[in-house]
Order: structure tokens, then C-alpha cells, then sequence
């Protein structure tokens, strides 16, 4: 069940409630003392909350705050994000206590497949090499081959490919849109470079399910604001229920594809962090760009970039899962050690190859994989 939040006119708060200033100095301060007092880090998703962003040590997508969960020597990790996340942190880190600030923070996603139907899903295709979006829970995970992230989905299959053979057969879930947007992508580059693609759609197989955000922004909110901004760049997450159409519209020439760019959260902050080193037009004009993502990211996009005007989509792409971590939520659980987040160590040792190997994969497109 997805969370409903009330629109308000900053579509980066999603309806919640501003603190004055003053609150948010108190409570960050709090924050910042009750980490160092128990050797503590903060991280945050490009999602969460102005202010709560604004506290943590780290901010970033799931394949960067999953690297700083591995490499941390804090005692205690602080998940500012879903549920799914804390618990990819306690895999990795199985030692330190991972806290979440609201343990009901879900994802529609993560919930859209269950152990007992991945394993459904194999037993329909033996010797499928299984590859997982990391917005899964832990059993998932467990049964994964290799965990994917937005921005490295295509270069880990790529790989699979590389290391399995062209006519591996893979499960890729359970983002439909991600999927489509993967496969599409590898299929035009093998025919680009020649190669015989056979009958890729039946090798390639996608589970059908979504992100309820992403999936709402539709191809008639593209329609709708490139008419209102027809120079402005794309910025489209491929979760988004968008994101085939984009592609359509570029491969018909409709849009200009210097203009489009299929982009994870991290490779969002890339964009506007290379539009930051351009400074302002010299005609004193600002420049555009669409967001087609959840619009917690606005945020971090216009703070790197102050320069271009940063418009979403959908003003009414919010998480409310994601909106549910509050300042006082995580200064709550610092100060009484809520929120814990363990995965038991026989499922933690299961997932913790694919998330490896998705981190490998993150930091080196060609690093070996490692493991069975």
C-alpha cells in the first residue's frame, strides 16, 4: 500500500510541515552531539527531507550509501532512507548496529516480489541467472545472483553477458521499467556494433512490478512540459513510467538526445554539479532542466547548481515513505537506540555476494566479480 501525502506548493517537502530554522539548528545539533558521543554516522538518500539531508554525514543514491555502509568504522550507522536500505547496511556491516528512524519506512517496490515468488519464477526457469534491483528485501536478495542499482544495471549486465555468454538467459527484477530500459539499451548496442541479437526478448525476462512514484510519471507529464520548456534537459530516472517513451521520442528524432539523459539519482547531482562549473548564460538567461524522479531530489540538484532551474515532472512524484524520516525521528533513535535493523546471519551471509558484486561493479565496470 502506497502512502498518499498532501501536495503543498514546494513539491520537495511533499506537504510535510517546515521547522522554523531555529528547530532545525536545535535538533541538528542534538543529532551531530548524540553521533559523536556514540561513534555514529548519518546517511541519507537524495530523497529525504531538506533538513534531514541537511544533518547527515553522507548523502547520496542507494550504490554510494551502500559503499559508505561497507567502508564506515562507525559503531553505529544511521539509515536515513527505506527499510531495504538499512538492511542492505546491515549485510555489509554485520558487526555495527544499523538504526532506521521509522521502521515502517517501506518501498512499494521492494514489496512488489517476495522470496517465495522469486523462487517461483526460477524453478519456471532453471539455470536463469537472476539479477535483482537492490530495492529488495534481504530474502530477495539472498536468492540473487548479482544486485543491480540504477546507474550500473546495464554495465553488470554487460557483464553477465560478457562472463555467461550472449545467450545467457536472465530474471531482472522487479522494476519493470528499469527492465525494459535495460534491455532496450543492450539490444541497440549489440545491433550498433553488429552483433546478431536473435531473440533477445526471450531470453531477457522482467518481473512486473514498479515503484509507485516513478511509475506515476507519465509520458503525458514529458508531453506536458516540453511544451512549456522545449530547450530544457531531460533528467529521466529509468524508473519512471516515462522513461521507454523518452527513448521512443529520441530514437524518432523528437527530442534532441544531447538533451535527454537517462540518469540514477547520483548521476542527477553529476549533471548539475558539471552545469554548476558553467556558470551563469552570458546573457544573463538561467537555464532549465526537467526532473523526472521523486522530488525529494530537487533539493540537492538546485544546491549544486543554484544557477538552473530545476522543475519536476510530476510535482506530485513523492515518496511518502521516504518523507516519514524526520529530524526528531532520527534524533529519537540515536538517543534511544530505536529503529535497530538486523538481518539474520544466515540470510545476511546469502545476500551479501550480489551486493558485493553490485558495489564491485559500481567502482569498476571491469573489476572481477569474484565468488560463485
Amino acid at each position: 500500500m502506497s502512502i498518499q501525502l498532501p501536495m503543498a506548493d514546494d513539491p520537495v517537502r511533499a506537504g510535510v510541515p517546515a521547522l522554523s530554522d531555529e528547530r532545525v539548528r536545535e535538533l541538528s545539533d542534538e543529532i551531530r552531539a548524540l553521533a559523536k558521543a556514540k561513534n555514529a554516522v548519518v546517511l541519507a538518500h537524495n530523497y529525504q527531507l531538506p533538513e534531514v539531508q541537511g544533518v547527515a554525514d553522507v548523502v547520496g543514491d542507494s550504490l554510494g550509501l551502500s559503499i559508505e555502509a561497507a567502508k564506515t568504522d562507525a559503531d553505529v550507522i544511521v539509515f536515513c532512507g527505506v527499510h531495504f536500505m538499512a538492511e542492505s547496511a546491515s549485510v555489509l556491516s554485520p558487526d555495527k548496529t544499523v538504526l532506521i528512524p521509522d521502521v515502517d519506512a517501506g518501498c512499494s517496490l521492494a514489496d512488489s516480489i517476495t522470496a517465495d515468488q522469486l523462487r517461483a519464477w526460477q524453478a519456471k526457469h532453471p539455470g536463469a541467472v537472476t539479477v535483482m534491483y537492490v530495492n529488495t528485501t534481504a530474502e530477495v536478495k539472498a536468492l540473487t545472483d548479482y544486485c543491480v542499482t540504477s546507474s550500473n544495471a546495464v554495465p553488470v549486465v554487460e557483464r553477465i553477458y560478457r562472463d555467461h555468454g550472449a545467450d545467457t538467459e536472465i530474471l531482472f527484477g522487479p522494476d519493470m521499467f528499469l527492465g525494459s530500459y535495460v534491455a532496450k539499451r543492450i539490444e541497440q548496442e549489440r545491433r550498433e556494433r553488429g552483433e546478431d541479437v536473435g531473440d533477445f526478448a526471450s531470453r531477457f525476462h522482467v518481473w512486473d512490478g514498479e515503484c509507485h512514484v516513478h511509475a506515476g510519471i507519465r509520458p503525458s507529464d514529458i508531453d506536458q512540459v516540453r511544451s512549456q520548456h522545449p530547450d530544457a534537459d531531460f533528467l529521466i530516472h529509468p524508473e519512471c513510467g516515462c522513461s521507454t517513451q523518452a527513448m521512443e521520442y529520441v530514437a524518432a528524432g523528437d527530442i534532441d538526445a544531447s538533451g535527454v539523459h537517462m540518469l540514477s539519482t547520483g548521476g542527477m547531482l553529476d549533471f548539475a554539479e558539471d552545469e554548476a562549473k558553467k556558470g551563469p548564460n552570458a546573457d544573463g538567461s538561467r537555464r532549465t532542466a526537467i526532473v523526472a524522479t521523486e522530488t525529494g531530489m530537487l533539493h540537492p540538484l538546485r544546491m549544486a547548481a543554484p544557477d538552473v532551474d530545476f522543475i519536476p515532472a510530476n510535482v506530485n512524484a513523492a515518496c511518502g515513505y521516504m518523507k516519514m524520516i524526520t529530524l526528531e525521528k532520527v534524533r529519537n533513535c540515536l538517543r534511544d537506540g530505536t529503529g535497530v535493523v538486523k538481518v539474520p546471519d544466515e540470510v545476511a551471509k546469502r545476500a551479501q555476494l550480489p551486493i558485493e558484486r553490485m558495489i564491485q561493479v559500481g567502482r569498476d565496470a571491469n573489476a572481477p566479480l569474484g565468488g560463485e
